[in-house]
């Protein structure tokens, strides 16, 4: 709900229970008012009533309080906003209008000379996430240089004793959750790689004394999928703000022509009193609501060739792998790397779009339909946005990669990145892929980014600069425009694993490759950190071969390599036609155990019951009257008690029968978890259904 005072100067957007206001001063000083619990109109005009401190020389009674603070006059904070003609630089606004819409839109728009900023807010009122983003259009004869435009300046309550909350990482170790002490000076988290990047997610948290399920938690995510930064600054008068955007640096975002219109990627918050398991229970409604397509439609179990082939593709050998798949109960059958052009290793082929021709001579059609013809959909493996030197495409047209002049151009993987802010390498690639997607029957694409930007140029382009955010805008557009030509197509997105997930890239793709590790073990760290922002529903997991000769070489049985995989979209990448009998059968009993208890897990509310450091860890789902408990006991002493688990979200005055043990158990219960007990080092997992009776 949106509403606004009589003077037209203060407005509060409301959900049921969170409520946000900001104010416009007489001087046009747009002030953040309220973040948090629901207030009434009536309460917002008192707070614009407050006078604020007067200035002095050495600080600004604006610094903290402004919702969207820029460059230019008595400020010191970070700006959201800087920009640069040939006559100035800074930006001096002048309050034009406010605008609503149907759906809860707020518009505020600004002037300064032929720039107009126009502030978005809209508030989801069934989540109680307010997206924020930002419009500049060029209304002058000249051009204006967008030093930094951030999408939104995010300010809290005045409160001791800040805890931060960030996912940071690596390749195959993403997502790992860390909490610490908010300190005076910025925090500032993001990625100067040309994409999400594995060493941060677009998300922060704080919080003074929340636990998982108790107390207050402000978060912030962005929905954008290259370079990005979130600053988190504790002022010195001790008020907090967070500033995040598109870009890592103050260098050149884009450069605005008359007439030219600029829309920053939306930066989402969330406020919930429910702790952090509140506030990622928020954030997965909001994304399954609001984000992700086809949300409501649960995603197939898949196989996946590469762990069983690698490059060493054929297609006599993908028909036995997917014999072998089908047998198991897989819904989805995906051929991996190796398929197209030249490409018999990592050096050549990328590019060249088209089946080898000594792999599969009839095409991928007729693997396509064999594939269907055992009950699966079928998928390929793609990686559009990048090209090796030894391949048609780059010996046709060197000039589309990303390069400086005179420079050597880095090979990682050996491998160069496209250039798609050029209108030729889109076409190029729209082309390349839609001939692919109508000519062979393809249900699913896993598309993959496996390297980071390393020189990138533009040479002859007059800016070239906005190579950085016209790549993303590419890769969207051309998403949606094949989205739109094919809308039987799921896509699903990759970047050597969990490298390329954020708002933007979940608002157009189906489910994410959530990390290259596929040791169950490690990825229980994993998605837990991914589980604190993202929903089970997009979260893709394997089971893949034990020993895992990939990583670690851990061995681990069958059982808890699935339940591990199950608490997300569950996939299997090992090489069937080496597995025995006997796990052939007990994993066709998961694959079924697992489409059981998918409507839970892919829609259900998310309960962290205990998070794996060490010991037991559990994770619970609930949708209507059902819920599931994954349970892993990770390591345990001999002689050590494995503790009980109490289960949560459910009515304490029903009672629940558990399906595993027949016991009946009433309300939040302590639960009996199955794992086995008493073997010092040894690796469990248990699946427990109950249902309201």
């Amino acid at each position: 709900m949106l509403e606004m005072s009589d003077d037209g100067r203060t407005w509060l957007l409301s959900g049921p229970a969170g409520a946000y206001a900001l104010h416009l001063t007489a001087r046009d000083e747009l002030l953040h008012l309220h973040w948090g619990p629901r207030i009434a109109l009536a309460d917002a005009v008192e707070l614009a009533a407050r006078p604020l401190p007067a200035d002095w020389p050495f600080e600004s009674a604006l610094d903290g309080r402004e919702e969207y603070p820029a460059e230019g006059g008595p400020r010191f904070v970070r700006p959201a906003l800087s920009v640069r003609t040939e006559e100035r630089r800074g930006t001096e606004w002048a309050f034009e209008h406010c605008e609503t819409e149907e759906d809860g839109e707020l518009r505020l728009r600004f002037r300064d000379g032929g720039l107009t900023i126009t502030l978005h807010y809209r508030m989801r009122e069934d989540t109680g996430v307010v997206e924020r983003w930002t419009t500049l259009r060029n209304e002058g004869p000249a051009d204006v240089e967008l030093l930094r435009a951030d999408s939104a300046t995010w300010t809290l309550p005045e409160r001791d004793g800040w805890r931060l909350s960030q996912l940071h990482g690596r390749w195959a170790a993403e997502s790992r959750l860390v909490r610490a002490p908010l300190t005076y000076g910025e925090k500032v988290l993001g990625s100067r790689r040309g994409h999400t990047g594995h060493q941060h997610l677009p998300w922060v948290a704080l919080d003074t004394d929340a636990t998982e399920e108790r107390g207050e938690v402000y978060g912030c995510a962005l929905g954008w999928s290259g370079s990005w930064r979130i600053s988190v600054a504790q002022l010195p008068d001790a008020r907090v703000q967070i500033t995040g955007g598109a870009g890592y640096d103050d260098s050149g975002l884009w450069r605005l022509a008359a007439g030219e219109t600029f829309t920053t990627p939306v930066f989402a918050g969330l406020w919930s009193d429910g702790g952090f398991g509140g506030a990622s229970r928020a954030w997965h409604a909001y994304q399954r609501r609001y984000v992700i397509p086809d949300a409501d439609r649960d995603r197939p179990v898949l196989f996946n060739s590469w762990e069983a082939t690698g490059f060493d593709i054929c297609e006599d050998r993908q028909r036995a792998l997917a014999r072998r798949a089908a047998e198991l109960g897989v819904e989805l059958f995906v051929v991996d790397d190796g398929w197209f052009g030249a490409r018999t290793g990592d050096r050549a082929g990328l590019g060249d779009w088209t089946p080898n021709p000594e792999r599969f001579p009839g095409g991928l059609k007729p693997l396509a339909e064999y594939v269907h013809g055992l009950g699966m959909q079928f998928g390929i493996w793609v990686e559009p946005e990048m090209v090796n030197p030894d391949s048609d495409l780059y010996r046709a047209h060197p000039d589309w990669v990303q390069y400086q002049t005179g420079r050597k151009r880095t090979e990682f993987r050996n491998q160069l990145v496209l250039n798609l802010a050029r209108e030729d390498v889109r076409e190029y690639l729209w082309e390349q892929l839609d001939a692919l997607l109508s000519s062979v029957p393809i249900d699913y694409v896993k598309w993959d980014f496996n390297r980071c930007f390393s020189d990138a140029g533009w040479p002859g382009d007059r800016y070239p600069q906005r190579l950085w955010v016209g790549h993303v805008r590419a890769l969207y557009d051309l998403l949606d425009r094949l989205r739109r030509a094919h809308p039987g197509v799921a896509f699903e997105s990759c970047s050597g694993g969990g490298g390329r997930i954020d708002l933007g890239m979940l608002g157009r793709t189906d489910q994410v490759w959530t990390s290259d590790n596929t040791d169950p073990l490690d990825r229980l760290a994993i998605q837990e950190g991914f589980s604190q922002v993202h929903p089970a529903r997009v979260m893709a997991a394997w089971v893949t071969d034990s020993p895992n000769v990939q990583l670690n070489g851990r061995v681990s049985s069958l059982r808890f390599r699935f339940v591990s995989a199950m608490a997300g979209v569950l996939g299997i990448g090992g090489d069937l036609t080496r597995w025995t009998g006997p796990e052939l059968a007990e994993a066709r009993e998961w694959v079924a155990l697992y489409k059981e208890i998918r409507p839970l897990v892919q829609r259900g509310d998310l309960y962290r019951l205990r998070a794996p450091r060490g010991g037991l860890s559990a994770v619970q789902y609930v949708l209507g009257d059902d819920t599931v408990v994954l349970v892993w006991l990770q390591a345990q002493h001999h002689g050590e008690p494995v503790p009980a688990l109490r289960l949560r979200g459910l009515d304490p005055a029903a009672s629940y029968e558990c399906r595993e043990t027949g016991e009946v158990h009433r309300g939040a219960v302590l639960l009996h978890h199955g794992v086995r007990t008493g073997v010092r080092g040894d690796l469990d997992a248990a699946v427990l259904r109950l249902r309201r009776i």
